[in-house]
Parts: structure tokens; sequence; C-alpha cells
């Protein structure tokens, strides 16, 4: 009997692990902020005690509103879904309009209490109305910001000295007609008359539109930049090493490993508590439109494509997938006066 016991105990390590990685819903939680994620890596699944970095996402306008599930439909949660591995929590709560710094830091605030956060590694990324939200809030808040990259938009605060105390990275793209790259320099030229600027890197990129960048919540790049600062750190630096490129944006959708499994849970907190812990109500594969599909392409990589039906327009497609028309021109070599044919493959 303890024989067998013991084989039994050895064939378990060899067994694949059924705990996955989650991604937890929070409604109403937190009084007078927003609703959000919180996506939780494999490691914490466990139960393990370690403490791991936080990147919270600032979504653009597109995804405002009062549905959450429209803050997966692009940027690091939707990079998850498609393999992108991100060492850390990501907390990303969704507007309603503009980003209110202060919302914002309610919310993380109650993450803090609730997930083992190491705070010494806080990270911001933030996006058009969510690159404004990321000046805004770091801004506001230097000293609980690790290092943040802000990505065509621009800033409404007052005050910009407190961001020169930061390791911050703005990417601009010099053919964005959605949010001009003036908005960007502005901020640049603010911080510049605040003091110096030895935590600032500006990169003005040639010929960039405002849903190119959008590809770089995919790349590895930037969450690498953001593990090279802490605020642990006895000198605070700028890294410089990591390089976010055009080229290393072409192949950002090429370079995702594929889908992967998340565990969707809603936490609940229970009447006349302040802590609870996540109770589980469903477990999927994150989704997208029923259909799109994943298929595998040369290198074997991935991609998602959409199968044009009758009806289709490029918008009607776009507004389906959580993406724009602008993307779909973009990653499929066509115009906006492009005859869609019944059964060509879109790339999304």
């Amino acid at each position: 009997m303890k024989r067998y016991i013991v084989i039994l105990s050895l064939l378990s390590l060899f067994l694949p692990q059924s705990v996955h990685s989650q991604l937890i819903s929070h409604h109403g939680v937190v009084k007078g902020a927003y609703d959000f994620w919180v996506y939780k890596p494999q490691e914490l699944a466990k139960d393990s005690d370690a403490r791991l970095p936080l990147v919270l996402f600032l979504h653009g306008k597109s995804l405002s509103g009062n549905n959450l599930e429209r803050v997966r439909d692009y940027g690091p949660l939707e990079a998850l879904k498609f393999g992108r591995k991100i060492d850390a929590l990501v907390l990303a709560p969704q507007a309603r309009g503009g980003w209110s710094p202060s919302k914002v830091m309610k919310v993380l605030d109650w993450t803090e209490k609730h997930y083992p956060v190491d705070t010494n590694r806080i990270y911001v990324f933030g996006m058009s109305m969510g690159g404004y939200g990321t000046i805004d809030f770091v801004g506001t808040y230097p000293d609980k910001v690790a290092a943040a990259i802000a990505m065509c938009g621009g800033g409404t605060i007052k005050d910009y000295s407190g961001l020169n105390r930061v390791p911050l990275w703005i990417i601009h793209g010099t053919s964005d007609s959605a949010v001009s790259h003036k908005e960007s320099e502005k901020v640049v030229a603010a911080m510049k008359a605040s003091g110096p600027t030895d935590l600032l890197r500006f990169d003005l990129i040639k010929g960039a539109s405002h849903s190119r960048l959008g590809r770089v919540f995919y790349m590895s790049e930037p969450y690498e930049w953001f593990s090279r600062h802490s605020l642990a750190d006895s000198v605070r630096t700028l890294d410089t090493t990591v390089q976010i490129t055009d080229a290393g944006m072409s192949d950002a959708y090429k370079s995702l490993p594929g889908r992967r499994t998340l565990k969707v849970i809603e936490y609940k907190q229970p009447a006349g508590r302040q802590t609870a812990k996540a109770s589980e109500t469903r477990s999927e594969v994150s989704k997208t439109s029923e259909s799109a599909d994943v298929v595998e392409v040369a290198g074997g990589q991935t991609e998602r494509v959409y199968i044009v039906k009758a009806g289709d327009t490029l918008s009607k497609i776009a507004k389906m997938n959580g993406t724009t028309v602008d993307s779909l021109c973009e990653k499929n070599n066509i115009t906006r006066r492009t005859i869609l044919h019944i059964g060509r493959r879109l790339v999304l």
C-alpha cells in the first residue's frame, strides 16, 4: 500500500498543472472610483507568498463606458490573451470619460490592500486618453511610480515638476491624426521648464500613426523596460538600452505565442466585510468575436483573422472585433475604399 502511494506521488509530479493565471473583475468595490480588472499570474494563482510588480493600464477613449469587458479589447489584457508573458499583476480600470488621478489612486490603494503588490515596482502604461491619464497620474503621485510609459497623449495638470522625478518614456508618432505629437511636445517643454529632465525619454517616431503605436502593448520591450526600474534603487536612473522601433512594431503580433487560457472570475465582497476572497464564477478561454479565428501562420506563429460575410463593412468588422478601421487597413494593406469580397480573410 505504501509503495502504491509513493508511486502515485511521483506520478503527480509529472502531471500537467491545472492552475491557470486568473483575470478577476471588480464591480463597485471602490466607492467613488472605477470598476477594474486584476490579472494574477500563475505564480500567485498557486498561492505563492511572493510579491509581484504591478502594471497599471490606462486605456484610451474607445474603451470608455460601463462595460468592463471592453477593457480586454486591446492593450496588456489582450496581449496576455495571445500569449504575451507579463511577470506582474496587471491593474486595468475603466473610465467613463477622462482619467481622474485621485480615482485611479483609490483603485490602486484598494488593490495594494487586497493583492500582494510590490509597492517599489508600480508601473503606469497608457495610450491616447490613457497617455493623458498617465502623465496626470504620475505628475500628481510621482512617489508611487517606479516608471511610466505615455503614448500618443498629452497632459492637463498645472504642475509638471513631479514628472522629473520618475523614469518616464513618452512615445508619439509624427503621423498621428487622432492626437497631435505637439501634445507630447508640450509636456516635454513643461517638464524642461520645471527643472532637469535626466529621467525623461522622448521618442518621436517618424511616420507612425495613432493605431500603429497601439502595437507596443503586444511587444516584450515595454515590460522589460519597466522591470529595470524600482523605487528601491539607491539612485533613480533611466534605462535607454531597450528600444521600440518601427520594425519591432511591424512584428509585434507575429511575435505572440498564441491563445492561452485565463480563468475569468468575479470578485464578490460579502455585506459587512471589508475584505473577501475572489469567488469563481466561470472558467473560459479569453474570448474574441465568434466570427474571429486564430490560425497558424509561417514559423508556427498565430494570427487572429476574420472571414468577410455578406453585408460586412470595415467599420462593422472593426466594431465587432474591438479594433479600428485604420488598424484593419494597415494590417491588410488595404484602404477604406477597398471592396470586401465575401470569404476574404482579414487579419485583426
